[in-house]
């Protein structure tokens, strides 16, 4: 069987990416073969694509960190041919055959079941990005975190994770602001559910106090560098505070203050190695109470072979929401 499928290779340290045909022998080892319905777009499969960064561990490799799709073969009795299921992070599509073609096959610890209530569709609108959104509010609430502490603030909203963290945080019933450097899309993140929205440059980032006025009970910071120091700052006594991304810088300069004096909490989010049982719980969550009252207002599609013309955007920071790749839908 001959599939269609969008192919990273590396020649004499130059990354290239293009559409080829691939037979099903030369997919990757695994227990379960998905018919892929739809991938996405993600800031690091720009990276990986366009080899912007060094993001690919493996030449050649079928990009795309995330799809959802049929099983039409399985070895491992917890899937059978015909169920619905999604699969992201792992080594997906950085050093084993991703979701940019017609055809996959993973590992069966990689997968995950279609929750009741969730589409193909729908799982890839959330992907990678919208899962590390859910899993940042989860861990939050783990530590303390509930809509009367306080406000909670979003960074790089308008970005994949930033988009889905507001609406998220907003349909649990927190007042959400958020963090943008793009006055023109206010209407879009008050849309979502965002009650202020807060442009970076009203910010000082220059002259971060060790201790700032006490404001927010809880932050996603999508950026890092200045603007997490920032916010580790301005923290209210027992906040917390998830990070996860470094869009803007991987630095950071702060001290230990709002941590032994405030009580604030600093949590790493790592979507890449959540267990299975918290990863099955945050998609359970994504597909109920979690879901965003307007998830299609964050989310373009486009056609499998309009995939190559998307990443630039990505790379020049000239996208919003989340972007579906339909493949077989």
């Amino acid at each position: 069987m001959t599939f269609k499928a969008f192919l990273s290779s590396q020649d004499d340290g130059k990354v290239s990416s293009r559409f080829v045909q691939m037979e099903e022998e030369q997919l990757d080892a695994g227990e379960v073969t998905i018919r892929v319905a739809y991938s996405d777009v993600n800031y690091k499969d720009a990276l990986s694509a366009t080899g912007a960064g060094r993001i690919i561990r493996r030449f050649p490799c079928v990009g795309g960190i995330d799809l959802s799709g049929t099983v039409t073969a399985s070895r491992d009795p917890r899937f059978s041919p015909g169920d619905q299921v999604l699969c992201t992070s792992y080594d997906l599509g950085v050093a084993h055959h991703g979701g940019y073609a017609e055809l996959a096959r993973v590992p069966a610890d990689w997968v995950v079941k279609l929750p009741v209530g969730l589409s193909l569709f729908d799982a890839m609108a959330y992907g990678t990005a919208g899962f590390t959104a859910a899993l940042a509010v989860v861990r939050m609430e783990q530590n303390g975190l509930a809509p009367a502490n306080g406000p909670v603030l979003v960074t790089g909203a308008t970005g994949g994770v930033g988009s889905v963290a507001t609406a998220i945080l907003a349909r649990l019933g927190y007042r959400v602001v958020a963090l943008t450097g793009k006055e023109s899309e206010t209407d879009y993140l008050k849309d979502l559910g965002a009650a202020e929205v807060m442009l970076r440059s009203s910010l000082d980032l220059g002259r971060i106090k060790p201790l700032d006025k006490a404001t927010w009970a809880g932050a996603v910071d999508n950026l890092g560098g200045p603007v997490l120091a920032w916010l580790a700052s301005t923290m209210q006594v027992g906040g917390t505070l998830a990070s996860v991304g470094l869009a803007a810088s991987a630095d950071l300069a702060t001290t230990v203050m709002p941590f032994i004096l405030r009580g604030v909490s600093l949590l790493g989010v790592d979507s890449v190695n959540c267990p299975m049982p918290l990863r099955a719980e945050v998609w359970r969550r994504l597909a109920g109470d979690m879901r965003p009252a307007r998830l299609e207002a964050m989310t373009r599609t486009i056609e499998f072979s309009q995939l190559p013309d998307v990443f630039d955007a990505f790379l020049q920071a000239r996208v919003k929401g989340r972007t579906v790749v339909r493949i077989n839908p």
